[in-house]
């Protein structure tokens, strides 16, 4: 972790040379000019010692460099008789480089916190009791045993035991989570008051959060579009100034006072080096991505980010990105002569044997119901049973027909319900509606987005009927339904050509757009693989709202990118022709040029100031959705 700057041995070599240096032009002040050449020299090597060393070595393989230019200017200054300035521009060079290493790592302090989630050690249950071992050295299928207070070591189920976890450091969400045998559970997560027996589902070393930790470091490998436009500038930019200083040092010769010249050429050649333009971009695009990682926000690469500040169209998938992917009895409509528990008891007691979603739905809305018998399943129509004497139907309504309910069956497939018909001894007994419900925050963000300009659109797989009664409530009114995946990769192109474009998804079937889109979003650290892997942006928590907050944080960086290239630029371009004609010595030309830069610096760590927005949903709970009528069970 980086030490408060007191204790930075980073920074000792600066702080050195600035210190011998103000004590030399103390002494020069003082009218001894020996102590004063000898502590400037001191300051001289101190600060050269952070970057010519580098400058060399870069030499060595053919890559000229800002510190090269830096290393020529300081050198020839001293061989002028100019130990003082050339003391400055290494003290100052040096500063601006331990300042802007240390905003990386500042940025990189987040990344490094998510590991710290982990435990040291785990037990393991084996079969001569349980053991510690170190959480590095879990396997899948270990079965961990996790007590009250510890923090989970992997992604895994829950195969024994009742508890919550606190999975605020993780997914923001400050209500622990209720879990129990079947529920996943991600790492990081403390555990409640019970202790819970969970079976790994990943390795120690490759689970979850250490995937998203390496998608993040590799914002650190790759460069977005502005970075890569400051290097085509800086890196042709430091021969072109070698060669001008050259030709401004043999004009010298020419006109014959070779000193003066010489001197300006030095001049030259640190007014016109790009060490400003070099660093504006990183610096920025880094305290960025750093900031918006401590709020669940990991971006994997710095030209996402940029990316990320361009979109204008979101396109989102239905199924656990606009929803919450958990199907619930949200309807229940019994006919004349019989009741709503009726319906649901039957529905649930042939439904308990089956694994489809819906089936689970029906279950938890009438828990208790006796399993029926000789059940048989009509696979992708329904399912037959006996309970209680009777024979019970129960499936879609192109297998059992509503009959007189058919307008009341159209009615709710059109509120985006999947229509269940409940069948005893062949006469409809009534209708059950399950819908996979809208999150709470789903509206809000598309109003969000709305006010942001940025136009939104649903990619679903799921039919047009049930697809646009849910982008209604949500607010979108652009809809395209049953979408194979390579159908949303398509549109996702499609639209990317004409505008940028992100695409919001969290299945494995989201994978193609997402990797197609301008920059792909996977929600949630629950997400599939094969999503996180495709985007370029991965939440780790399940809040919509991140979404706008993100996209107005990468904007704002932008601009903060643009202003720093072009106070890069104009140093540049000001200090030239100020330099050639000796309107600024070496001391002038360096201190400004230096000063500058570290306003640039400056600058781009503002770029990691806490964004507000995302600070905001760290600590607030979702919106509730506007709801006009409330259905309440009687039982319990």
């Amino acid at each position: 972790m980086r030490p408060p700057w007191w204790r930075d041995v980073a920074l000792l070599p600066s702080v050195l040379s600035g210190v011998l240096l103000l004590a030399g032009y103390t002494f020069e002040w003082t009218g001894l000019p020996v102590p004063a050449l000898v502590l400037q020299a001191a300051a001289l090597l101190a600060g050269a010692y952070t970057f010519v060393p580098g400058a060399i070595r870069r030499l060595t393989r053919g890559r000229l460099g800002v510190g090269l230019l830096m290393t020529i200017a300081a050198i020839g200054a001293v061989l002028l008789g100019h130990v003082g300035e050339a003391a400055t521009l290494a003290f100052l060079f040096s500063l601006a480089e331990a300042l802007e290493d240390r905003a990386m790592d500042r940025a990189k302090e987040g990344l490094r916190a998510l590991l710290s989630l982990i435990p040291d050690t785990v037990r393991v249950s084996r079969l001569t009791g349980d053991i510690t071992i170190p959480a590095a050295d879990v396997r899948e299928l270990d079965i961990l045993v996790i007590g009250a207070g510890e923090r989970v070591a992997t992604d895994g189920v829950v195969i024994d035991g009742r508890s919550s976890l606190d999975t605020s450091a993780i997914t923001g969400e400050s209500i622990p989570v209720d879990v129990g045998p079947g529920d996943q559970v991600v790492p990081g997560s403390v555990n409640g008051s019970a202790t819970l027996r969970i079976e790994a589902t990943a390795d120690g070393r490759d689970n979850s959060l250490t995937q998203i930790v390496t998608l993040v470091e590799q914002a650190h490998a790759r460069k977005g579009e502005r970075a890569r436009l400051a290097d085509r500038i800086a890196r042709p930019l430091v021969p072109v100034v070698l060669i001008a200083a050259t030709l401004v040092a043999l004009f010298g010769f020419i006109v014959g006072d070779p000193g003066l010249w010489i001197e300006r050429a030095l001049v030259v050649l640190v007014a016109a080096s790009p060490c400003a333009l070099a660093i504006a971009v990183p610096v920025t695009v880094i305290s960025a991505i750093g900031a918006a990682s401590k709020f669940g926000v990991v971006i994997k690469s710095g030209e996402a980010f940029e990316q990320l500040g361009t979109i204008r169209t979101v396109a989102l998938d239905k199924t656990g990105t606009l929803t919450r992917n958990q199907p619930t009895v949200v309807e229940v409509h019994p006919a004349p002569g019989t009741t709503r528990d009726d319906v649901l008891a039957w529905a649930a007691a042939v439904e308990a044997s089956s694994s489809h979603p819906l089936a689970a739905a029906i279950a938890a809305a009438a828990p208790g119901s006796t399993a029926a018998t000789a059940v048989t399943e009509d696979a992708g129509h329904g399912i037959t049973g006996r309970v209680d004497g009777r024979t019970i139907r129960v499936g879609n309504d192109r297998w059992l027909d509503p009959g007189e309910h058919r307008p009341l069956a159209e009615s709710m497939a059109a509120q985006g319900m999947t229509v269940v018909v409940v069948e005893a001894d062949g006469r409809v007994a009534g209708l059950i509606g399950v819908r996979d419900e809208l999150r709470p925050e789903s509206a809000e963000t598309v109003r969000m987005l709305h006010a942001q300009g940025i136009e939104t659109i649903m990619l679903t797989g799921d039919n047009d009927r049930t697809a646009r009664a849910i982008a209604a409530a949500a607010g979108i009114s652009d809809v395209r339904a049953q979408q194979l995946p390579a159908d949303k990769a398509a549109a996702i192109e499609a639209l990317a050509e004409s505008r940028p474009t992100a695409m919001v998804g969290d299945g494995i079937n989201d994978a193609p757009a997402l990797a197609t889109a301008t920059v792909g979003i996977a929600m949630g650290v629950r997400g599939s693989a094969a999503a996180i892997e495709s985007a370029d942006v991965a939440f780790t928590g399940h809040d919509l709202r991140l979404i706008p907050s993100a996209l107005a944080h990468a904007r704002r960086a932008r601009r903060i990118m643009t202003a720093n290239i072009v106070l890069a630029l104009a140093i540049i371009v000001v200090l030239f022709p100020l330099a050639l004609f000796g309107v600024l010595g070496l001391a002038g030309v360096v201190l400004v040029h230096e000063v500058a830069e570290v306003i640039v610096i400056l600058n781009g760590v503002r770029a990691g100031r806490r964004p507000a927005g995302l600070r905001q949903l760290a600590a607030a709970p979702p919106v509730p959705l506007d709801v006009r009528t409330v259905t309440i069970d009687s039982r319990g």
